[in-house]
């Protein structure tokens, strides 16, 4: 009997654990106004919101980094742009159309598509790195893959 309770204390227990963790992924993010970026980070929004709309600010943690995130967009096309606390662009995500992509790239989604169906695909830029995500759908499951323009899987 002592066994059976200890066994579903341990249960509950990671059960507890993994809601914990799951909120703390999902506190990560928070909503944010202009007001409450640093002023360098206002200053890069600023700039990126002269030709784009802006949709949404957050402010994230990655791995005990602190980072501010402009949703926006720009010619109807959603745009977000990732900096670090001192204004910096990280990372920028773009809505593109598929056929725009690398013809390798492309040949790489559709392989990971298989049967599935390619939804939506953005270029990723950090630095002078190009990358391509597509969400694909499968099953009626989706999933996300991130290409390089070689065609090469990087998650």
């Amino acid at each position: 009997m002592g066994k059976r309770i200890a066994s579903r204390t341990a249960a509950r227990d990671r059960s507890v654990w993994v809601a914990f963790a799951a909120l703390t992924v999902f506190a990560a993010e928070t909503r944010v106004q202009m007001k409450d970026l640093p002023p360098p980070v206002q200053k890069t929004v600023q700039e990126q919101i002269k030709t784009a709309k802006l949709r949404g600010l957050s402010r994230e943690v990655e791995r005990g980094k602190t980072y501010y995130e402009a949703e926006t967009t720009v010619n109807g096309k959603s745009r977000d742009i990732l900096m670090d606390a001192s204004g910096a662009i990280v990372e920028v995500e773009e809505a593109t159309a598929f056929e725009s992509i690398p013809e390798a790239a492309q040949k790489a989604l559709r392989t990971k598509a298989g049967s599935g169906k390619i939804l939506r695909v953005e270029s990723v830029t950090k630095g002078s790195t190009v990358s391509y995500e597509a969400v694909i759908e499968k099953n009626g499951k989706r999933s996300e893959v991130a290409v390089n323009a070689g065609g090469s899987v990087n998650k």
